[in-house]
């Protein structure tokens, strides 16, 4: 967003009016959602907005996203946080999910894949899927970048999560499952 454009909508929400709502608009607010179990990511850059779509005015803006996992516990309180975020437009809102196609852990933008490392959480590899049958994916370590890791367990502290050691640096991190 422009500079311009910035200070445009600073005026306007002075002014007690509600911005401009154009997708660019409504998909710049949504990279300010953060995903709460991921805090560090935003749900642009986790990659599950799936499509925006603004009426004419006055009418609704529709949100469709992408569940990672089905079941997803946060599901819920993505869908409000979208809804109170996008409020601030003066528009009826509706976020839904859908499973039209599938989300993947390469849908995360490389944004959202270095935030996740510098959290200390060890992004999922591009294109995880292998070849070779049976083998564990090397993940390297957040902390030291050493590949050899091993899983510890795999249930993390959300579905999308598992539990890793570094035999290096002897540091257990969580790692996204590679979907």
């Amino acid at each position: 967003m422009s500079e311009a454009a910035t200070q445009m909508g600073i005026a306007r929400a002075r002014a007690g009016r509600p911005p401009a709502v154009t997708a660019q608009n409504v998909r710049a607010a949504l990279a300010e959602v953060t995903d709460p179990e991921l805090p560090m990511l935003s749900v642009v850059d986790l990659g599950i907005i799936y499509r925006v779509s603004v009426a004419p005015d006055p009418g609704p803006i529709e949100i469709e996203i992408l569940p990672t996992f089905v079941g997803c516990p946060a599901l819920e309180l993505i869908k409000t946080s979208i809804s109170d975020r996008l409020s601030r437009f003066g528009r009826p809102i509706t976020v839904s999910a859908t499973f039209e196609i599938p989300w993947t852990s390469d849908r995360i933008t490389p944004e959202g894949r270095a935030a996740l490392l510098s959290a200390g959480i060890a992004p999922p590899s591009a294109s995880a899927t292998s070849d070779l049958i049976g083998l564990e994916p090397r993940v390297p370590c957040p902390y030291c970048g050493s590949r050899r890791t091993h899983l510890e367990n795999l249930f993390g502290p959300a579905q999308c999560r598992t539990i890793r050691y570094c035999d290096d640096c002897r540091q257990p991190f969580e790692a996204i499952k590679p979907v």
